[in-house]
């Protein structure tokens, strides 16, 4: 008979693999920052002294032990599934009921994903109220707006910020859901924008097996190869590993513009007995692309007078290069129940991320309105982040009040470079183009500043259950920073420290079975880099907001509904100097009211819905430039409508029907041009065999010419015309 490994020899063989991921260097940084060596140590001898009784003992044991609760690290695939989630994390960093958050909190499922084939953050966010997933000429990042504002950069996976630096774009894949906490959040996460944050909940080790491959063929050259294993390793399931991998390639309807992803997630979860949750967890993605920079207003939105220009015109130049990244991450996340009433988490994840950038950009038009004057860079990046957020989950009862209390440490350490040379290349005739033009750039770097990050932040955030129906949260927060540049191109070193208090509360108030009323403010900051003419450093911008609504829960948790209303204040704003010319000051400020509706419904007669509706007032408040004072803030629709809904056929059970579109007015702020208002609808149609399903789609049906983004007044990004995809999964 051949040799059959044991269950417990194949977790320590794939928890030797893993750590071989792990440079040696990591290793050491993470083992002294945290208990996790002495938790594994511990586990180890317990291990070898049980062993030799286990078998003997377990029928007893099983016979008289008391089960112990369990605690499972996103375990509950409810949170996963269907259109109508009633639970989310992202505001207290603990689960908690939506009904009674105060404040908004919007879930995108696994399911939603799945249905409407979504192969980005972008789309993903297309059917939550207040996102405006704008393209900026689909350069290859994740970009999208919140209430008005820029949130880019407030992008968390795991409840964890990513390195401001961090280019690479998420897979959807490899996620569960998105959670959307909408407005300021810097109390629970820090440095943050003012918006608000997406956290990314990351596909983690599970007890029951999973076994998925998938392949996806569409539109524009589109090919993605996807796999979803997960193996239980120990009888109780909670050794676990876990393995997702996608391969993907596509072309765009732009000439010469095209992508290509590598991504690979192992996780591997440890049992350190029914007090404890171990997860290890590595990623690691390479992406080239080619970037898509958008084109000049003038032959599309606004007149030339030398004719209409097709949307498909590249205006960068392929001999120049494009992109090539490569990022990975290492870490664990460690949940310990010391009592029935206290709770250890640690989350702690190290980032790298290196590569080079080369794009040709626009820049104006010449006055013949037929050369394009461009600009051609060439960038090199080199980032590293080490984050860590230790913090103690404590609920218990005084008085006859309900706390459910976390406090804890975030720290975040890293460096940065991103060096560039800005090159000279030729004008590019728009009306009968030519590429492969030489350009020139010169030997030395343009710029070359280094630096380094360090971040702590102390936290305390309480949810307080009081009388017949109501819940409150309040949370305090203080943060210090620094930021070390050394500026080689101009021979200077500079060291800008910061600190900030913020702080958030809220009231909810369910006033009968499934209705709550509630009411919030809350504060966020974020650094700023730079000097005034004074050689002063600039101080954090400011968000602050108020907000107020209602929360609907159905009985069952078939039907979720929202209405939210909020004023958010951005402040600190940069501005020109209107003394010094070249210099900037701080005396700017943006404002964005509003009114946001959200519903989703998983309804037995075979109907899911999503849908949501956005109103948003925007305007620039102060600003040293007059002009733009008053101007609604770019890339900011006044409405957005949008709806998903699938049906399941009555008759024939295997069969799902998908139907959506959006609806988005006119955008309009302070650039020479206004982008019109669309309306796009998607379809899609799937069948479930008995060990696969076959998935088939189109997004914008009616072919919509639209444009959903501009970077600038010298240039608009056309949309994605009509797409078909087809998918299909195997279940093993």
């Amino acid at each position: 008979m051949p040799f059959q490994p044991s269950r417990a020899a194949l977790a320590s063989s794939a928890a030797r693999t893993l750590a071989h991921a792990i440079p040696s260097v990591c290793q050491a940084r993470l083992f002294a920052l945290t208990p996790l060596a002495l938790c594994l140590a511990q586990a180890a001898m317990a291990q070898q002294a049980d062993a030799p009784a286990a078998e003997a003992a377990a029928s007893a044991h099983s016979a008289t032990a008391p089960q112990l609760q369990e605690v499972r690290i996103n375990a509950s695939t409810e949170k996963d599934m269907g259109f109508a989630p009633v639970e989310a994390q992202t505001a207290s960093k603990a689960p908690m009921r939506r009904l009674e958050t105060p404040q908004s909190v919007s879930v995108v499922t696994r399911e939603q994903m799945e249905s409407r084939q979504i192969t980005n953050v972008q789309q993903a966010l297309q059917t939550v109220a207040g996102v405006s997933p704008v393209n900026f000429g689909r350069r290859g990042f994740d970009d999208l707006n919140i209430r008005g504002f820029r949130s880019t950069e407030s992008i968390l996976v795991d409840g964890l910020v990513q390195s401001p630096g961090m280019w690479a774009k998420l897979q959807p894949y490899g996620y569960e859901r998105f959670e959307v906490l909408k407005g300021s959040a810097s109390v629970l996460y820090g440095q943050v924008q003012p918006g608000g944050i997406v956290n990314a909940v990351s596909k983690r080790p599970k007890k029951e097996a999973i076994n998925e491959v998938g392949a996806e063929m569409g539109s524009f050259g589109q090919r993605t190869l996807q796999a979803d294993i997960n193996r239980p390793l120990s009888e109780s399931g909670k050794t676990a590993l876990r393995i997702n991998a996608q391969v993907s390639n596509a072309d765009d309807p732009t000439q010469f513009v095209y992508r290509k992803d590598r991504w690979f997630a192992p996780s591997l979860s440890i049992d350190l007995g029914p007090q404890t949750d171990l997860v290890l967890f590595a990623t690691y993605s390479q992406s080239q692309w080619m970037r898509q920079q958008g084109i000049t207003p003038y032959g599309t939105l606004l007149p030339n007078r030398n004719g209409t220009l097709p949307v498909t015109i590249f205006t960068g130049d392929p001999s120049f290069g494009g992109y090539d990244v490569e990022s990975k991450t290492v870490g664990y996340t460690l949940e310990h129940k010391m009592s029935e009433a206290i709770t250890f988490r640690q989350n702690v994840r190290y980032e790298t991320e290196k590569g080079t950038g080369n794009f040709v950009s626009n820049q104006a038009l010449q006055a013949n309105q037929r050369l394009q004057n461009r600009q051609a860079s060439r960038q090199y990046m080199d980032y590293d982040l080490l984050a860590t957020d230790t913090s103690l989950l404590s609920r218990f009862e005084a008085l006859g009040v309900k706390h459910q209390l976390v406090t804890g440490l975030d720290v975040r350490s890293g460096t940065s470079l991103l060096a560039s040379r800005t090159c000279r290349i030729g004008a590019l005739d728009l009306f009968a183009p030519v590429y492969g033009m030489q350009a020139t750039c010169p030997e030395a770097l343009t710029s070359d500043a280094p630096s380094k990050l360090t971040v702590a932040g102390l936290y305390a955030q309480d949810q307080i259950k009081f009388g017949q129906g109501w819940t409150a949260l309040v949370g305090l927060r203080r943060d210090w920073s620094t930021n070390d540049t050394n500026n080689r191109v101009a021979n200077t070193q500079t060291r800008q420290k910061d600190n900030a208090t913020t702080l958030s509360a809220g009231l909810v108030y369910e006033f009968k079975p499934g209705w709550a009323a509630y009411g919030s403010y809350g504060e966020s900051f974020l650094p700023q880099s730079g000097l005034t003419f004074g050689g002063s450093n600039f101080v954090p911008e400011t968000g602050k907001q108020w907000e107020a609504g209602v929360k609907y829960e159905a009985p069952g948790g078939q039907i979720t509904g929202a209405l939210a209303v909020f004023d958010l204040v951005r402040q600190n704003v940069t501005t020109a100097d209107p003394v010094n010319t070249g210099f900037s000051v701080q005396t700017g400020e943006q404002r964005a009211r509003g009114l946001e509706l959200e519903l989703g419904a998983d309804l037995k007669n075979g109907w899911k819905i999503t849908s949501a509706y956005t109103y948003t007032q925007s305007k620039v408040t102060r600003d040293n430039n007059a002009a733009i004072v008053g101007l609604p803030l770019n890339l900011t629709p006044r409405h957005t409508l949008t709806a998903w809904a699938t049906y399941k056929l009555p008759q024939y059970q295997r069969v799902t029907l998908g139907l959506g579109g959006r609806y988005v007015s006119e955008q309009i702020g302070s650039y020479p041009f206004t982008l019109p208002s669309y309306f796009v609808a998607d379809a899609s149609v799937s069948y479930m065999g008995e060990s696969y399903r076959v998935t088939a789609g189109v997004k914008n049906v009616f072919n919509k010419a639209y444009y959903d983004g501009a970077i600038n007044a010298n240039v608009v990004s056309p949309a994605l015309p009509r797409s078909f995809s087809l998918g299909v999964t195997y279940f093993f």
